[in-house]
């Protein structure tokens, strides 16, 4: 009998595996007549590359290649994967797909260094933050929407996502359990993940169920009511070479909802809400650190939590507004198609 976890695991790579033929198949055939520039997304897994690639050579456009998440590094980080055969074989298949990308973007600048490093072409390398859709802004949730209804009365440590590896909960449930005199102190979990039955067990365990409340996964369109009615919205990641190096996605999202934000996490993350003046940080893995970030915000006025939140709305609209970096990703594609044409 195979192991659960080992079975999961040869379901993704076959998942994977199985979307690379196809699409590399049978996109040729779906996207037909002529296309000016190929933007392949890539959150993970890598393989989006191939058949990205498959369709520059049939359709002889330049590919702009957007990286959200590292290969292979990611893999190892998370635990997913500790083969180093398997890990040396990605590494080869990610330096085969950037070598063969006509713009490698970017949603970090400390990921500049690591996909050069793994075989992009530095000349062709760009730093292209994640926006927030239009949606996610400062709003008034009024009394009889469902959203407040299911909100527990009190300070609100509002935690909006993936219940994943990634994002360090033995940390928040710990947090949780050290400020627990804080008797108005609420832990609001707003999404899922592989890990959610076990954080269940754990509040359960840790008699963290007054003060911890896991709400499950909401519609995208509700998420701006969500958080905006966190007092504060807090962001985790492990700590790891890896995650200093990332943005959270989510982090967009926290500063245009326009709330005060703790980020629990070290590296690039940490840098955007201490720029933006958006909140505090405290080190990734850290509850004690964690812990004393919410006492400090619970202590503070509504008044001093609203201007970390206006602050943070301003960063947003200077820098990750998403008509601006819109704009930029058309002007990335016209340089790539001159530069086709020229070398044509």
């Amino acid at each position: 009998l195979v192991p659960r976890g080992l079975r999961r695991r040869w379901q993704l790579a076959l998942n994977y595996a199985s979307f690379a033929v196809t699409a590399s198949l049978l996109g040729p055939l779906r996207c037909r007549g002529p296309f000016d520039v190929i933007f392949a997304y890539e959150p993970s897994p890598i393989f989006v590359g191939i058949p990205a690639i498959v369709l520059r050579r049939v359709k002889r456009a330049p590919l702009l290649f957007w990286v959200q998440d590292l290969w292979p590094e990611s893999l190892s980080a998370t635990g997913v994967v500790t083969s180093s055969f398997v890990l040396r074989a990605m590494t080869a298949l990610v330096r085969f797909i950037y070598r063969r990308c006509d713009r490698v973007l970017v949603q970090s600048p400390g990921f500049v260094a690591r996909v050069v490093a793994v075989g992009a072409d530095p000349a062709r390398v760009e730093y292209l933050p994640n926006w927030a859709e239009s949606l996610y802004r400062p709003v008034e949730v009024e009394a009889v929407m469902p959203e407040r209804a299911e909100m527990p009365e009190g300070f609100r440590v509002l935690f909006a996502g993936n219940i994943g590896a990634a994002q360090a909960f033995e940390t928040i449930l710990e947090a949780a359990r050290m400020v627990r005199d804080l008797r108005d102190v609420h832990w609001v979990i707003v999404g899922d993940g592989h890990r959610r039955a076990w954080v269940e067990e754990q509040v359960r365990s840790l008699g963290l169920e007054g003060s911890v409340h896991l709400l499950g996964s909401r519609p995208v369109e509700a998420m701006p009511r969500y958080l905006s009615l966190g007092d504060v919205l807090l962001v985790t990641l492990r700590r790891n070479p890896i995650f200093e190096l990332t943005i959270p996605t989510k982090l967009q999202s926290y500063l245009a909802c326009g709330r005060p934000i703790l980020a629990a996490l070290d590296g690039e993350g940490a840098r955007v809400v201490e720029e933006a003046r958006a909140g505090l940080t405290c080190p990734a893995q850290d509850p004690a650190a964690l812990a004393d970030g919410v006492r400090r915000l619970h202590a503070m006025s509504a008044e001093e939590r609203s201007s970390l939140g206006r602050s943070g709305r301003a960063y947003f609209e200077a820098h990750f507004d998403r008509e601006r970096l819109v704009t930029r990703v058309e002007e990335t594609m016209g340089a790539a198609l001159a530069e086709l044409k020229c070398a044509s």
